[in-house]
C-alpha cells in the first residue's frame, strides 16, 4: 500500500509537469478576498467602534471612514505577509488533510519547498481547529441520533522534529544516522478516541496504551458541537461504564450489534479511514498525532455535511475578527 500511495503522488506530479493538470489559484484567491472583505465591512472599526469600515475591489486595504484607521484584509490570518497566495495555503491544506498525499508529494505540485509547504499547512491547521467550533455552529445542519464512542491504539515514532532529538537507542531508535523510525518504548503509545454523531466526527488523543481514566475531552467537545450530546453508545471497555451520560453498551465478545440495535459501526468505519490516512506520515510524534487526528475528524465533518469552500475559509480566518 505504501508504494501505491507514493505512486499516486508521483503520477499526479508528473501530470502537473507535463501540463496536463494546472493549478489555477486565481478563482480561489478571489473567493478568499471577497469573503474576508465582507467580514471586515460587516463589523465595527476596532479603533473607534464605528460601523464605517470600507473595502474596494483590487485593493488590499481596509479603512475606517470615521477615524481613518487602516489595515489589510488578510490581517490576523495565516495569509498575511506570506510568500504563498491564500489559494496555495488552502490547496496545500486540503491535499494534506483530505488525501493520501504526503507533504513531500504536495510541495512539488505547488512548485514550493517542503519547508514552505510544511509551515503553511501547520499555520492553517492551527487556525482551522481554533475557528471550527464557531463556523460549525453557523452551518445549517441537523444532528440527531446517538453518539458512538470508540477507541483505538496508535504507536508514535517519538519526538519527530522536537526536543529531545531522536538520537538515543534507549527510545527504540537506531544509533545509525539518517531518517530512522521506531516503534517506541513505553510512553510512546497513544489512544485515539472518537465520538461520532450523525455527520459529526470528533477525535481526541490520550497518552497510554489503554484509555481507562477520563473520557471528558471527546465527550465534552462532541456535546458542544452537536448540542445536545444525545444517548451514548460504546463497547464494553471498563472506562465507559462509569460515565454519567445516558449510556448503552454493546458487548463485542458476544456481538457487534446488540438486540436493541446498539453498535459502534460509525466509529469503527472512521478508524478504517483514519488508519489509512495516518500511514502516509510513516510515523508521528505524540503532539503531531494528536493534532493530525483532531484535524482529520473536523475536516471530515465539513465534508460529510456538504459545507461549501467558504466554510473552510471562515474556519481559518474567523479568529482574526473576534
Amino acid at each position: 500500500m505504501t508504494n501505491e500511495r507514493a505512486a499516486l503522488g508521483g503520477m499526479l506530479e508528473q501530470l502537473v509537469e507535463l501540463g496536463s493538470i494546472e493549478f489555477r489559484p486565481e478563482p480561489l484567491d478571489a473567493i478568499v478576498e471577497r469573503r474576508l472583505k465582507a467580514i471586515w465591512t460587516a463589523r465595527a472599526c476596532p479603533n473607534c467602534d464605528a460601523d464605517t469600515l470600507h473595502a474596494l475591489d483590487g485593493s488590499m486595504r481596509i479603512w475606517c471612514g470615521r477615524c481613518d484607521w487602516k489595515t489589510t484584509y488578510t490581517r490576523g490570518t495565516p495569509f498575511n505577509d506570506s510568500e504563498l497566495a491564500p489559494s496555495e495555503f488552502l490547496v496545500a491544506f486540503v491535499l494534506y488533510a483530505d488525501t493520501l498525499l504526503s507533504i513531500n508529494q504536495i510541495a512539488p505540485l505547488l512548485d514550493r519547498t517542503y519547508k514552505t509547504v510544511f509551515e503553511a499547512i501547520k499555520d492553517v491547521e492551527a487556525a482551522f481547529t481554533r475557528g471550527f467550533p464557531t463556523v460549525w455552529n453557523r452551518i445549517d445542519h441537523t444532528i440527531a441520533g446517538p453518539t458512538q464512542v470508540d477507541e483505538t491504539q496508535q504507536v508514535c515514532s517519538g519526538f519527530k522534529g522536537q526536543d529531545p532529538p531522536r538520537d538515543s537507542p534507549s527510545r527504540g531508535g537506531s544509533p545509525e544516522g539518517g531518517r530512522t523510525r521506531w516503534s517506541g518504548d513505553q510512553g510512546d503509545d497513544m489512544t485515539l478516541v472518537a465520538a461520532c454523531r450523525d455527520v459529526l466526527r470528533v477525535i481526541s488523543a490520550e497518552e497510554g496504551s489503554a484509555y481507562d481514566e477520563n473520557l471528558d475531552p471527546v465527550i465534552e467537545e462532541a456535546g458542544d458541537l452537536s448540542q445536545p450530546l444525545g444517548e451514548i453508545w460504546t463497547d464494553e471497555l471498563p472506562a465507559y461504564q462509569t460515565m454519567e451520560h445516558d449510556h448503552r453498551t454493546v458487548v463485542h465478545d458476544d456481538e457487534y450489534v446488540s438486540d436493541e440495535g446498539v453498535h459502534t459501526n460509525q466509529a469503527e468505519c472512521l478508524w478504517s479511514v483514519l488508519q489509512l490516512w495516518l500511514a502516509k506520515f510513516r510515523g508521528l510524534s505524540k503532539q503531531g498525532l494528536e493534532q493530525a487526528a483532531h484535524t482529520f475528524g473536523l475536516l471530515r465533518s465539513l465534508t460529510l455535511v456538504g459545507a461549501p469552500v467558504h466554510s473552510l475559509i471562515d474556519c481559518v480566518a474567523v479568529n482574526a475578527f473576534r
